[in-house]
């Protein structure tokens, strides 16, 4: 009779995970980011991994976590497991023909640059699904695999993005130089909080205007609409902002527009599988 050998127990999946992240990151907190829930989720799933072992993985710093031997060396390990399961989930997904186009991208640019070309894009592919993640990093490939992702990359060629002070028209009247911005309520982008230090330099007006006034806003698009209703002068994106220059809905009541060495980039961020119809659909959202 024959004698099957028997099967390898394993600890629960999303223990497994949880450790993976964090002695990847050596961090709970940068683990709990990647992985959407609390630190102190990722803390009890270690706990749980740690008890099922019957020894720790990490020591516990005054600063941090430390990997202890075993954990370091059993990190590469478990890092392409996870990376094979992904890959073979995207192979079941592969094989689904109907499947969505997934685009990652952050978010200020999904809201204001991916968004009003979504209609146009399903008009000229009417058969294609597409699915947008918004997210403040780039993915991984090899753990997020997405088909497309739209980010800001580092650029010191031609096509760089600009940044200028915007504002609604019947508030552009009152600004003649740049120096009658010390009487206005300034409007920041929270990621981007520098960005009216730096323009204020560009323009020759440093010392005459607080480049710090004015509420900062976690959304780019919060920011923008304070400026469209009238509630200050925006640090405004050329990127995001167009349509609204277009339509006069906002004006720059300076010419001074400066490059602020990065632009929109909108990539094939898949390494296998990719959708059929990912650089079809690239080439036109690059185009509109």
């Amino acid at each position: 009779m024959p004698v099957k050998p028997p099967r390898l127990r394993l600890p629960p999946l999303n223990a497994l995970r949880a450790f993976e992240a964090a002695a990847r990151h050596e961090s709970f907190a940068k683990a709990a980011d990647e992985l959407g829930v609390t630190p102190g989720a990722v803390t009890q799933q270690i706990r749980q991994l740690e008890a099922w072992l019957g020894f720790p993985l990490f020591r516990r710093l005054p600063q941090g976590v430390a990997l202890t031997d075993a954990a370091r060396a059993a990190l590469p390990r478990l890092s392409r497991g996870f990376e094979a399961l992904g890959e073979g989930v995207e192979v079941l997904r592969a094989g689904h023909g109907g499947r969505a186009l997934t685009i990652a991208a952050l978010p200020c640019l999904a809201q204001l640059w991916l968004s009003p070309r979504l209609s146009g894009l399903r008009a000229a592919f009417p058969d294609l699904q597409v699915s947008v993640a918004a997210m403040e990093q780039p993915p991984d490939p090899r753990r997020e695999p997405y088909d497309l992702a739209l980010f800001y990359e580092a650029w010191d060629g031609d096509g760089q993005d600009t940044i200028l002070p915007v504002c609604a028209p019947t508030l552009a009247a009152r600004l003649l130089t740049s120096g009658d911005l010390a009487g206005q309520t300034l409007l920041h982008d929270a990621v981007w909080r520098q960005d009216w230090r730096r323009w204020l330099s560009f323009a020759g007006a440093p010392g005459t205007v607080d480049p710090a006034r004015g509420p900062a806003f976690s959304l780019y698009s919060l920011a923008l609409d304070a400026a469209l209703a009238g509630s200050g002068v925006l640090m405004g994106r050329k990127s995001l902002i167009s349509p609204h220059l277009a339509d006069d809905r906002l004006v720059a009541p300076f010419a001074q527009a400066m490059a602020t060495g990065d632009r929109v980039a909108l990539t094939l961020a898949r390494t296998n599988d990719q959708h059929p119809q990912a650089a079809a659909a690239k080439a036109w959202l690059e185009s509109a």
